[in-house]
């Protein structure tokens, strides 16, 4: 595959990366903050999912209403995410808008207005948002699991913040943050599609070139978790299903391992062919929702399993559940089952080339986690390599361990797990 990234650091520290896709006639563009809610102080907790809301509020040269109208006009695929170590803007739409779509992007980051009264009124969206979490069963669990497992951490707090800290967040915090954390030095700016690296620089050079560093962030540099082995049991009456997670440590993003755990966690519980769902869902009928998969930061990763299912089949999903993870540890993954697992991962790499919108995101979380571009040719070069040997390690590593640990929430009859259930 011909390579046609380019990548430009600017001395204030802002990065710009295009990738050509010749014979295209859109853009994926986007700029991607160095910042997610890991980086917040607990007392901020929510603040950049704040600040991701109210950037759409208005600017100084836009109304929220004109923001909504030009998004529109250009695609109307403007969007937004916040996550633990990353923050991301991004809008496609055809290559002669890259100059109107790059003007509202830069001015949706660069020139909040940050209204007091938008900002109350964003803060009841946000609270409303909570709620919702709090009536999905399965979202809530996640919240109340990562709360236990990561203890006094902010990759376990939620990423929406609290009532308490939202209502925290006025026009001088707000303010304050921005400037701190959005400066061009935590900035990536990333495009995909029939795109021009030399045009983007002009564009970028305009609106971010000239401005400084700014001073550093108030919050402390984000530490490594310690993570913790909880048994979370949490009756909630009104629902008819129980839902399950087990959970283990796993390799970080960065890991040397991640390609064998990622490949791992396919044949456990990654799709319809997966252990988990045969022996669960097909052989059994016992859920209808069953998974597995890890969830990988920067320096620490947490492998989990989830099902859906009744109360008065809980434990028998456990134990099924339990087994697949010593059958991982004690046996090695056949051959048809490792090369299964390979033409999944290979098979969605070269599916995510035919999109721009993957590979300008692709260009972008590369950069945040790892410093550098990693090419297609070098991950399925990778991939390949993985041997049996490589799996049953990884396992056996996160596996055997006295930190599995496990939540469950709904009408669990009684349910109770003790540690010596966990052992693997």
């Amino acid at each position: 595959m011909i390579d046609q990234v380019q990548t430009t650091r600017f001395p204030n520290g802002l990065t710009i990366m295009t990738e050509h896709m010749p014979g295209l006639r859109s853009v994926s563009l986007g700029v991607w903050v160095r910042r997610g809610s890991r980086h917040e102080a607990a007392a901020l907790n929510g603040i950049h999912h704040f600040i991701e809301h109210a950037l759409f509020k208005g600017t100084q040269r836009r109304s929220a209403h004109q923001i909504a109208s030009e998004s529109d006009r250009l695609g109307g695929h403007l969007d937004a995410y916040t996550a633990h170590e990353i923050t991301g803007f991004a809008i496609k739409m055809i290559d002669t808008a890259l100059v109107p779509a790059f003007d509202l992007l830069s001015d949706l980051i660069s020139n909040p207005r940050f209204d007091q009264d938008d900002l109350l009124r964003e803060q009841r969206v946000i609270i409303e948002e909570m709620k919702m979490i709090e009536d999905t069963p399965d979202e809530l669990l996640t919240e109340l699991f990562h709360a236990a497992y990561f203890p006094d951490h902010s990759l376990g707090r939620p990423i929406e913040g609290t009532a308490e800290t939202v209502a925290l967040f006025d026009h001088a915090t707000t303010t304050d943050f921005h400037a701190h954390n959005y400066s061009p030095r935590n900035l990536v700016i990333a495009a995909a599609g029939n795109i021009s690296h030399a045009q983007l620089i002009e564009l970028a050079t305009k609106t971010f070139g000239d401005s400084g560093n700014g001073a550093e962030p108030p919050a402390t540099v984000p530490f490594s978790p310690q993570p913790a082995a909880p048994i979370l049991i949490e009756r909630k009456e009104d629902l008819e299903q129980a839902h399950l997670i087990i959970a283990a440590p796993w390799p970080s993003a960065k890991s040397n391992n991640r390609y064998a755990a990622s490949m791992l966690g396919t044949v456990i519980g990654g799709g319809t062919s997966s252990r988990l769902w045969q022996a669960i869902r097909e052989e059994r009928g016992l859920a209808y929702s069953i998974g597995a998969g890890g969830n990988t930061f920067t320096d620490v990763g947490m492998f989990a399993i989830y099902a859906g299912t009744s109360p008065a089949n809980l434990d028998q999903v456990v134990d099924l559940s339990l087994k697949e993870l010593r059958r991982a540890v004690r046996e090695p993954i056949p051959d048809d089952e490792l090369q299964l697992a390979k033409e999944q991962a290979i098979a969605s790499v070269l599916l995510s080339l035919e999109s721009s919108s993957a590979r300008v995101g692709a260009l972008a979380r590369q950069e945040i986690i790892h410093q550098r571009r990693i090419p297609p040719d070098e991950i399925i070069r990778s991939i390949e390599k993985v041997t049996q040997e490589d799996m049953q390690r990884v396992a056996q590593d996160c596996f055997t361990t006295e930190e599995l640990a496990l939540g469950a929430l709904g009408k669990l009859n009684g349910f109770a797990v003790d540690r010596s259930r966990l052992e693997i």
